[in-house]
């Protein structure tokens, strides 16, 4: 057992392994991985136990912001800080708090009220609230006024309005404006930068994903790749094509959201990534484009994983080696059988979530000869 580090233990909703030694969490989070993908040579990857997110998404409520009650998630835990969180965005709260007393909030029951989320984002160097309002609030112009005076005094390099319907429950959206600063982050991993919409998804554990993106590349060049193609699968804004591209005569990145292949399109020029293009394009119509071979592909698809009609189509590529990223172990149990063809070489955990139950898992699936 362990001393939780968090004063809202078994009251906040988020980290509930705190009381677990972390060589336990860490241990049944691979015998989950081994359970699910039915393999025992798993390596397990683990860095900073707390400290290390750099997105949160708190909740406005009538004494400030805070995160939601375990059990009960329309109650608001008061939080002054939190501790798995980065010191930039523990800061970036603390002037949160400092200024939002008494905020007109979002009641999730009479679906009134403005003020809904603060969204804090704090990768790298870079810095970014997003305020989530109620679109079909009467005092948006009031709230915005706020949010600018706001804006003068914070530190966060960014400070973005976002609407959202009051019959939603979304910290996201693309009706947004700027008030400060730009819509855009950057984050850099092993030496390259990336920059992704502040709307958008990025793994939100810089030190994990380091270890995760070099130990895909490694993987990788254990293999004769310099005259095949490499396909980046869920693609989002390039990170793993761009990151592997050198390896490979070319690569595709696919994603079905426009403004991640907008992203994809400046880090591949930005990290100079001349044998690489990105395209807008649904995983599951992934046949209706021409793939060079040889082929290496990469996917990192979303916890629901794959759908059928993308693993039809990679058993018909038949790509050399698979490389799964998943953040949905369960999932990914069940997609590995649907590779009747392929071998599972190697298998590796990720505990880019520390202090909770969820981990990410990449396994290497080899075709047959």
């Amino acid at each position: 057992m362990s001393e939780p580090k968090c004063p809202y233990f078994g009251r906040c909703g988020g980290c509930t392994f705190q009381h677990l030694d972390y060589q336990l969490q860490l241990d049944n989070k691979r015998k989950t991985l081994e359970n699910a993908i039915h393999y025992k040579d798993i390596q397990a990857f683990s860095g900073s136990e707390y400290n290390y997110r750099n997105r949160m998404d708190f909740v406005f409520h009538r004494g400030g912001v805070g995160l939601r009650r375990q059990g009960n998630w329309k109650d608001i835990v008061d939080v002054e800080r939190c501790e798995i969180s980065n010191e930039r965005l523990n800061s970036l709260l603390k002037e949160l708090r400092d200024f939002f007393k008494s905020p007109d909030h979002f009641d999730v029951i009479k679906k009134s009220g403005t003020f809904r989320y603060a969204v804090v984002r704090t990768p790298g160097d870079d810095s970014s609230i997003s305020f989530v309002l109620n679109s079909e609030s009467s005092r948006l112009n009031d709230a915005v006024e706020k949010i600018k005076e706001f804006s003068n005094i914070t530190t966060a390099n960014n400070i973005i309005v976002t609407y959202v319907p009051a019959d939603s429950d979304v910290s996201v959206s693309d009706e947004f404006f700027v008030v400060k600063g730009k819509d855009m982050l950057a984050e850099k991993y092993l030496g390259k930068e990336f920059i992704y919409s502040v709307q958008g998804f990025f793994q939100n554990n810089t030190e994990m994903v380091e270890k995760m993106q070099k130990y895909c590349n490694d993987l990788l060049a254990k293999h004769d790749t310099k005259n095949s193609h490499l396909l980046d699968l869920y693609g989002g804004v390039g990170t793993f094509g761009i990151m592997n591209s050198v390896l490979f005569k070319g690569t595709t990145v696919v994603e079905s959201v426009k403004q991640c292949i907008d992203a994809a399109n400046i880090n591949i020029k930005k990290n100079g990534a001349k044998n690489t293009e990105a395209t807008v394009l649904d995983a599951a119509k992934l046949k209706n484009i021409e793939l060079p071979q040889p082929l290496f592909v990469i996917t990192d698809p979303p916890r629901s994983g794959m759908h059928p009609n993308t693993i039809a189509q990679l058993n018909r590529l038949k790509p050399r080696v698979i490389i799964y990223i998943s953040c949905n172990v369960i999932q990914l149990g069940k997609d590995i059988p649907k590779f009747k063809e392929y071998t599972l070489k190697s298998a590796a955990l990720f505990d880019l979530f520390p202090q909770t139950p969820h981990s990410e898992a990449v396994v290497e699936l080899v075709l047959k000869k």
